[in-house]
């Protein structure tokens, strides 16, 4: 049956008028010009497609090759035969979505607008069928349409051979990788096996210590019992223990009060040469000695903040050190010279002892001070001698005195 039909070349050269687009009524395959039929049936049924439907009509299986079935499809879908209906119904089954698609178009315009939409998408295959057998598909737009899709199809050759290149170039890329993947997966089985050898002599090694571990646990349990049995043949064993511990305290606490008597001792005899020095010290320099008194005084007065008023500029290191030394806070005001005399109340009330120098300080700061301290019964002497010893001298005065407001007398240079 398909050996003596035309060829497709003849088919789609030869010239049949299209019947006239009239009528709601979708054109079946064998209606369609004789140049439709090649590339309809070229790109819209695969080749493993057509070729089953033509071993279905022919009821055996065709031996001929591709070119040959193509070609005798195309020669029988010029009439109604029973290979052009399965052709009909397997286009209509395979491309129903489009067919759906292009009903909604009602002129020829229309038809030519969804086919140039799938065109650009490159989904030709259905849209070609739907667009052909559209009852309002015309002469004209039927010959575009078959110009567009030889056209679509040298382009679609051209990309056919690139991407052959490509997968050309991907399969020779595929088998580096693959002779790479060989080697990795060589290595990866040569190191798992010695990490497998080396997991098998771990796990030897975990089982031998733990065996030794049951072993000397064993021997711990036997030494034990040996021990239970020894303490139960000596009499009188807790006494003993006990006493023992009784004598270890005992012993400790000797040691201890030894410790303490010899730190006595010691202590007493720096007391004893201090009380010497000191003895000495009164006989030959009487004012070392109330420099250390005031030492021994002024220890009481820890924190305390001594507000020093008027005294020399030169001499006010000293009077720190002399301050700080017995551990109190120093703080000073010039007595109007330079500080601002208003800030004098401030210093007054943050001070907890006060020592006026009143040779050295201004008529107003004088009297301030001293209603000051009259008012608030604030602890406050009075030194006309700004130098650091009658500092000194004031501070004892200041700690042996009665809070209220004392006079040192200016002493002789």
């Amino acid at each position: 049956m398909l050996k003596n039909l035309p060829t497709p070349e003849a088919l789609c050269h030869h010239e049949h008028p299209a019947p006239a687009a009239s009528g709601s009524r979708r054109r079946r395959l064998w209606d369609l010009d004789h140049h439709c039929h090649c590339p309809l049936v070229g790109v819209s049924l695969p080749i493993e497609t057509l070729r089953r439907l033509v071993n279905k009509a022919l009821g055996g299986s065709a031996v001929a090759n591709d070119y040959e079935v193509h070609a005798g499809a195309v020669s029988e879908a010029a009439r109604r035969c029973k290979l052009s209906e399965l052709m009909q119904a397997e286009l209509d089954a395979r491309y129903a979505r489009e067919i759906q698609t292009f009903k909604s178009a009602k002129s020829a315009l229309a038809v030519a607008e969804l086919w140039i939409k799938y065109l650009k998408a490159g989904d030709v295959a259905g849209a070609f069928w739907a667009a052909l057998s559209h009852p309002r598909c015309d002469v004209p737009l039927q010959e575009a349409m078959c110009k567009d899709l030889h056209m679509f199809q040298h382009q679609a050759g051209a990309g056919v051979r690139l991407e052959m290149a490509r997968f050309n170039a991907l399969a020779e890329e595929n088998a580096v990788l693959g002779r790479e993947l060989g080697k990795v997966q060589e290595r990866i089985t040569r190191v798992m096996a010695q990490k497998t050898s080396e997991l098998e002599r771990l796990q030897s090694e975990l089982l031998q210590a733990r065996a030794e571990c049951i072993a000397k646990d064993s021997r711990m349990a036997f030494m034990a019992q040996d021990l239970e049995a020894l303490q139960a043949t000596i009499p009188q064993l807790e006494d003993r223990q006990r006493l023992q511990k009784r004598l270890e305290q005992v012993t400790q606490r000797q040691q201890e009060l030894e410790a303490h008597n010899a730190d006595l001792r010691r202590r007493l005899a720096v007391a004893e040469r201090a009380a010497s020095e000191r003895a000495v010290v009164e006989r030959s320099a009487p004012e070392l000695v109330a420099v250390q008194d005031v030492q021994a005084v002024v220890v009481q007065l820890h924190q305390k903040v001594v507000l020093c008023v008027g005294g020399r500029s030169g001499n006010i290191a000293n009077y720190r050190d002399v301050v700080e030394r017995v551990g109190g806070k120093f703080a000073h005001h010039d007595g109007g010279v330079e500080d601002n005399a208003s800030v004098l109340d401030a210093n007054l009330a943050a001070a907890d002892l006060v020592i006026c120098q009143t040779g050295c300080i201004s008529h107003n700061a004088y009297w301030r001070v001293k209603d000051f301290c009259k008012r608030t019964g604030k602890r406050c002497v009075f030194v006309e001698n700004p130098s650091a010893s009658s500092l000194e001298r004031g501070l004892v005065q200041m700690a042996l005195a009665k809070p209220a407001v004392d006079v040192v007398e200016q002493e002789t240079k």
